[in-house]
Formats: structure tokens, sequence, C-alpha cells
């Protein structure tokens, strides 16, 4: 089982990789999952067992181990609760990127009956970026099924990140229509971020693949991941 960390705080989709940097490390990349009410058991479940098949993905695979990538994983939910479930890992191998897998897929989850504080999850997360690997770029990949109903100012944390150099990326996982790919497009994601749609949770465990895929793999050209 993971250990809770409170917050009191295929190669050839790929054109080109672009050589690594001087740092030891490419990207660090903070994976912050929505747990909040609206996400029932099963879509947990959907989740997190996504989330941990997309890092068995082989283009993801070479991504994460050419380019020594650091990943965490935080939880949120309403304005008091964020939790770092998975602290920074920067695997070696594919034994060390399998074993990372492994702990993601067992996280239990950390928070039930919370409201959606998007806000206060990305102050964690930049929180969590601080003490980062040394990295050449820092990432935020934050995930949500809903817009806030608790919480501060979205535009506040975004305009911090920016401020830190760190890019914001979304997913957002609809149910009706496009209203929270519209709300993480103009609110959440940073001017150098992007937003993808999950078309529900179902679809979660392909979005986060190219979601992944289009975060780790520095491509010249263009690159689609299907």
């Amino acid at each position: 089982m993971a250990r809770l960390m409170p917050f009191a705080l295929a190669p050839a989709l790929v054109c080109a990789l672009v050589p690594a940097m001087s740092r030891a490390c490419e990207t660090a990349l903070v994976l912050a999952m929505d747990v909040s009410n609206s996400v029932d058991e099963a879509e947990y479940r959907l989740q997190i067992d996504g989330l941990a098949d997309a890092l068995a993905d082989p283009v993801v695979v070479e991504a994460v181990l050419m380019g020594k990538v650091a990943m965490a994983v935080l939880q949120w939910s309403d304005a008091g609760q964020q939790i770092v479930v998975t602290d920074w890992i920067q695997p070696a191998d594919r034994a060390a990127l399998d074993n990372f897998s492994g702990r993601v897929r067992a996280t239990p989850r950390a928070f039930v009956m919370g409201g959606t504080a998007p806000a206060e999850a990305l102050h964690a997360a930049l929180q969590l970026i601080e003490r980062a690997p040394d990295c050449h770029r820092l990432v935020i990949d934050v995930s949500g099924d809903g817009t806030p109903n608790d919480g501060g100012d979205v535009g506040t944390a975004r305009r911090r990140a920016e401020a830190m150099g760190v890019t914001i990326n979304g997913l957002a996982i609809e149910s009706l229509g496009q209203a929270i790919t519209g709300f993480y497009r103009r609110h959440v994601a940073t001017r150098d971020g992007f937003v993808l749609t999950a078309r529900g949770h179902r679809d979660f465990p392909r979005a986060i693949r190219l979601k992944l895929r289009r975060e780790l793999v520095r491509v010249v050209g263009e690159t689609r991941g299907r």
C-alpha cells in the first residue's frame, strides 16, 4: 500500500527526441488527481488504473527513462484536502518505473466527501514543485471532472505558476458538453500549457496516456499518438 504523506503541508511514433539538457533531469512532473465527491469509487479506479497503465506505455517508458523524468502524485479535493500520495521519484530503469506504476495502482483514495477546489490543488502542487529534483522543465498535470465549488481564485494560482516558470496542463473529464474543458483552458492551463478532454471517466485511460506522451516526449515536428 502506498504511504500517504500529508500535505501539511512505440518509439516509432516519435519523430525525434531533443537532446538531453545540461541538467540530469529533463522534466519534473506533478500528477494532481481530483478525488472530490463527484468522483465515485469506480471512477477513482478508472483514474488510478489508467495512470498506472499509461506509465507502462512504450512511448512514455522511453521518454521517462531517456529524459530521467522525476514524478510525484498528489490527490486533491476541497480547500483543506490535498495530500502527496507518492513523493518524488526519478526511475533509473524499467524495473524502477514498473515499481512506481505498481505503487500508483495500489494507492488508496485519500478523500471521499470533499468539494472541488482546484486553486488550492495548484498551490499544493507548486509547493511540491519547490522541492522537486533539479530539472529543465517543471510541469503540473492536473485532472478533474468539475468546476470549483470551494476554495480561492484559480487565476492567482496560475499566475504564481507562470512567475515560477511552471507549466500547467489540464485533463478535463467531461460528462456533458465541454464546460469543464472550457474552464480548464480559460482558468487553469498556463499560456505555454494545453488541455486534453476525456469523454467521461471511461475515456480517462486513453486521455492520460496521450497526455503523458505529449508532456514527456520532446519532438521535432508533429507527433500523433493513438
